[in-house]
C-alpha cells in the first residue's frame, strides 16, 4: 500500500490564539509554532509572497495532528460563510474521539464560546454524537462510546 499514514489536516484561521486555546482545551497539545515563509513554502502552496505562522497540534499518545496557519501575506480568501450547513461542500468538521462528552461540551462553551450545532443524540447504544461550532465557524465532531 503506498500510504503509511495521514499526518495531519490544516486549517487556515485569523485568530491563531484563540483557535489553538480552543484545541488545547479540546485536550490537544501544542507541539510547535513559528514563522514559514520563503521560496520553498511559495513552490509547495503556489502561492507568491507567503508569510504565515502556524502551529502544530497533536493528540496525546495517539497519531493525528491538526495545522494551522494564519496568513499574513497574502491575505486569506473566504470561500464560504462561517455558518455553512453540514450539506456545504468542502470540509465539514474533524471527529475525535472523548471520554466524556458533555463535559467537553461545557468546557468549549463556557471557555471558548462553542455552540451545538444540533444536538447531542445517542447513536444506536453505541455513541453520544455530536457537532460543536468553535472559534471562526470550525466545526468538531466529538464521538464518546457508551458501554
Amino acid at each position: 500500500m503506498a500510504i503509511k499514514r495521514m499526518d495531519n489536516v490544516l486549517i487556515v484561521v485569523e485568530d491563531l490564539d484563540a483557535v489553538i486555546a480552543f484545541f488545547v482545551e479540546l485536550g490537544m497539545e501544542l507541539e510547535g509554532r513559528g514563522p514559514a515563509e520563503g521560496l520553498w513554502v511559495e513552490r509547495v502552496i503556489a502561492v507568491s509572497g507567503v508569510k504565515q505562522d502556524i502551529a502544530m497540534l497533536r493528540i496525546p499518545g495517539a497519531p493525528g495532528r491538526v495545522e494551522l496557519a494564519r496568513f499574513h501575506r497574502p491575505e486569506p480568501v473566504s470561500p464560504e460563510p462561517r455558518a455553512a450547513p453540514a450539506n456545504t461542500l468542502g470540509l465539514r468538521r474533524i471527529m475525535f474521539a472523548v471520554d466524556d462528552v458533555e463535559d467537553v461540551i461545557a468546557r468549549l462553551r463556557d471557555k471558548h464560546g462553542a455552540e451545538l450545532v444540533g444536538e447531542l443524540v445517542d447513536f444506536e447504544n453505541t455513541y453520544r454524537l455530536c457537532y460543536l461550532r468553535g472559534p471562526e465557524g470550525i466545526i468538531v465532531g466529538l464521538a464518546e462510546e457508551i458501554s
